[in-house]
């Protein structure tokens, strides 16, 4: 047995649908950063993924939309690491987007 014998093993995270009292984020064009960690990531498989990224002490989220020529990427503002995986938790239960 192997990966491709269980497609599903090859999938991450799904970003559910937002609920109904959900809180926006706000998404801004990328920061220039000499080094990012991607710490964790929703599945590529859809047309629009999140990374949650550490970069020089602070956390972010970034989101890539997949469009037919050139990818869209926009990031969340700055927080502190505890922060930016709260936010990233609450990303994964639709409470936020």
């Amino acid at each position: 047995m192997n990966d491709l014998d269980e497609p599903n093993r090859l999938h991450s995270a799904h970003v559910p649908f937002r609920r109904g009292n959900f809180r926006k984020l706000e998404w801004w064009e990328p920061t220039p950063a000499r080094r990012v960690r991607v710490l964790a990531w929703t599945c590529d498989c859809q047309a629009r993924f999140y990374e949650l990224c550490q970069s020089g002490g602070v956390a972010f989220i970034r989101r890539t939309v997949q469009n037919e020529g050139a990818p869209e990427i926009s990031e969340t503002h700055r927080w502190r690491v505890g922060q930016g995986w709260e936010t990233w938790s609450a990303l994964l239960t639709g409470q936020v987007r």
